[in-house]
């Protein structure tokens, strides 16, 4: 039988989903809309939807908001990922990330967001919508459980999947869990996008932050041939002996 204070938590939050709707934070996002702020799109938007457009408002005040929105049910959520414009999917994805990180919401609303985000993947179509959710909402929902999921994700057709993958594992990293980081780097050393490179290369120096020793057997095994950003990513926390001889590997 659940306590007092699990039904009072429950219904706080119930309270609160109905207090708040897509709607309202849209209309309160579009008060902070600058003119000057749409030609981000160019600068961040990686995608090719054709679709995304851009509301105008600093990401700064999306994510501010979106905390104010923390409690939004995940049916209103959804709505706003259904957006064209690019700071209200970031707002979503802001949105499930405070809330995947909030103690209060249950392990059945943790999977709900971990459910909502892959089936969704489709609205997560840029580098920093990935980044934004994946270490929460995906990786810390993984940390006690199979993890065969984000291995499907490196094998996708699609970029933000393969992205996904390998971001989602800052979570085990910062355990001192590192073998799916490196299992999933071997998947996506050689990936023809540039956007995977940098995180592989990233995700692994992240790694090798931890055991030095199992960068450098990867850096071994793969240096000479891997795309270059990839290994300059990868190497700039190594001493500049180490450095110097994995980037001489990768001379061709």
């Amino acid at each position: 039988m659940a306590s007092i204070f699990e039904f009072y938590i429950e219904f706080e939050i119930l309270k609160n989903h109905a207090m708040r709707s897509a709607k309202e934070f849209v209309d309160q996002l579009s008060n902070h809309i600058e003119e000057a702020e749409k030609g981000k799109l160019k600068k961040f938007f990686k995608g090719d939807d054709g679709e995304t457009e851009a509301l105008g408002v600093r990401f700064g005040t999306v994510f501010k908001l979106a905390k104010e929105f923390k409690d939004l049910s995940l049916e209103e959520i959804s709505v706003l990922l259904d957006s064209k414009y690019y700071e209200i999917r970031m707002g979503a994805v802001s949105i499930m990330d405070f809330q995947a990180r909030d103690k209060k919401f249950p392990d059945e609303h943790k999977k709900a967001l971990f459910d909502l985000y892959l089936n969704r993947h489709d609205r997560l179509n840029n580098w920093d919508l990935v980044d934004r959710g994946a270490y929460n909402i995906i990786g810390e929902y993984l940390m006690d459980k199979p993890r065969e999921i984000l291995y499907e994700l490196a094998r996708s057709k699609n970029l933000w999947k393969r992205r996904t993958a390998i971001v989602s594992t800052y979570a085990f990293i910062k355990k001192n869990q590192l073998f799916d980081t490196f299992q999933l780097a071997e998947i996506l050393v050689n990936d023809d996008q540039e956007l995977i490179n940098k995180a592989v290369g990233s995700w692994i120096r992240e790694a090798g932050k931890r055991d030095e020793e199992l960068l450098c057997n990867f850096l071994e095994n793969h240096a000479a041939t891997m795309p270059r950003v990839t290994l300059r990513y990868a190497v700039e926390k190594l001493d500049d002996s180490k450095k110097h001889y994995f980037m001489n590997l990768n001379e061709h």
